[in-house]
């Protein structure tokens, strides 16, 4: 933590937005915004960058109507120009494990409480079914 109470990779990550909005109201095109994406996913150490690779191909093979981007300089996935899901690698804040999470936008509700992030270690045919049907309830229920 620095003195301003975020620490560094907070404070890296509230840039990375600050430049991705500039960077939005400019006119973005699309190509960058995925050349933007698989530059983050490329910086990733080893298993991080195969899991976000593999994420990045589920995501789009089952819903292509979603945009690639960065959102706080990770990779997400947006509809109508509001992220629906992201990928948070653990090297991002030092974390225990990565997260696959959903935005609001994504309406994956269930009753009055659901889990709207998931923490990810691997990635095997069981978490690629399930995330694919979450991508695919929450693109139906935006």
């Amino acid at each position: 933590m620095s003195d301003s109470g975020w620490s560094e990779a907070e404070k890296a990550a509230m840039q990375a937005r600050a430049e991705e909005m500039r960077a939005e109201r400019g006119g973005k095109k699309k190509a960058d915004a995925l050349a933007d994406l698989l530059a983050k996913v490329a910086e990733m150490p080893d298993d991080e960058r195969v899991m976000a690779e593999r994420l990045h191909s589920l995501v789009m093979e089952t819903a292509p109507q979603l945009e690639p981007r960065t959102w706080y300089g990770m990779p997400a996935w947006s509809l109508g120009g509001k992220v629906l899901c992201f990928f948070q690698p653990a090297t991002k804040f030092e974390s225990r494990y990565s997260t696959f999470g959903f935005q609001d936008v994504a309406r994956l509700d269930d009753g009055a409480m659901w889990p709207a992030s998931f923490a990810l270690v691997s990635l095997g045919a069981e978490e690629e079914r399930t995330i694919t049907a979450l991508v695919e309830r929450a693109v139906r229920g935006s």
